[in-house]
């Protein structure tokens, strides 16, 4: 059976955004990805718990990310560009703080 999940060029790129963002604070290596159906998920040492955003862009019109707060709770937001993601470098480096505030 033929998978139906598709990584996209933009995803990887939003990932590789992502991934420079939070180098300033965390080891890259830690930083993964989980593409699905419905969403690209960015998660901290490969542990599905530890979601940094996710991105929706599977939808034909618009792009959003996801960010998480302390919770866990995700807020959606539409982004325009893959450079729109720079605008949230203090919520993403604020999730990664607070799980590594967790050990």
């Amino acid at each position: 059976t033929e998978s139906k999940v598709v990584t996209t060029e933009d995803e990887m790129n939003a990932f590789y955004i992502v991934k420079s963002i939070l180098r300033t604070k965390i080891d890259a290596s830690r930083i993964y990805f989980r593409d699905s159906q419905s969403y690209f998920s960015i998660i901290l040492d490969d542990n599905n718990r530890k979601p940094i955003c996710r991105l929706w862009f599977n939808g034909v019109s618009k792009k959003h990310i996801g960010l998480f707060d302390g919770e866990k709770k995700e807020t959606k937001v539409e982004i325009e560009s893959l450079d729109d993601i720079y605008k949230y470098t203090a919520e993403l480096l604020s999730t990664v703080c607070h799980y590594d505030s967790e050990k």
